[in-house]
């Protein structure tokens, strides 16, 4: 009986990590330009992808886009990548969004989950949450919290599948 209880598990865990490797074309908003785009559609084909999900109201989701915008310019000298934020704020924070980003210099696209939608067809629960995708347009890695550092690991991941 054990043994078809592991075996029911590993079947229902692979199903679940394989239903996880496909983009959805859930809508969420460019902040930038207002206009609402396909989330598959916002990755450049045969370029690896590294996405932070974040709130305004989530501490180390700011340390984390911090430390990564601070490190880019050296990582794309190794590595041809590209970095995207997704907040998960509702819409009546998409200037509090806007302003937050601006503020901070942020030259990279970031984009606004409002209703929640692709967090739940994503299917986590919470910030930060960071993606990549690999070049074929799967998702390839996923992470969940942040601990000072762990922005490391992440790109050692974007360099592994960016061979």
């Amino acid at each position: 009986m054990r043994k078809i209880i592991t075996a029911v598990a590993v079947l229902l865990m692979t199903t679940a990590a394989q239903a996880q490797t496909e983009l959805p074309d859930t809508q969420i908003k460019d902040v930038n330009t207002g206009k609402k785009v396909a989330f598959n559609q916002t990755f450049d084909k045969g370029k690896v992808t590294m996405v932070s999900f974040w709130a305004t109201w989530c501490i180390p989701c700011k340390k984390e886009i911090k430390n990564i915008q601070k490190k880019l310019p050296d990582w794309k000298k190794e590595v041809d990548f590209n970095y995207e934020t997704v907040s998960i704020d509702e819409s009546r924070a998409e200037g509090l969004v806007r302003s937050y980003a601006k503020s901070q210099g942020w030259e990279f696209p970031f984009y606004i989950d409002a209703n929640s939608d692709l967090k739940r067809s994503l299917n986590f629960q919470s910030v930060p949450y960071t993606i990549i995708i690999d070049k074929a347009g799967k998702i390839a890695y996923m992470h969940s919290g942040y601990e000072e550092g762990g922005e490391e690991e992440v790109f050692a991941k974007v360099k592994e599948l960016s061979k």
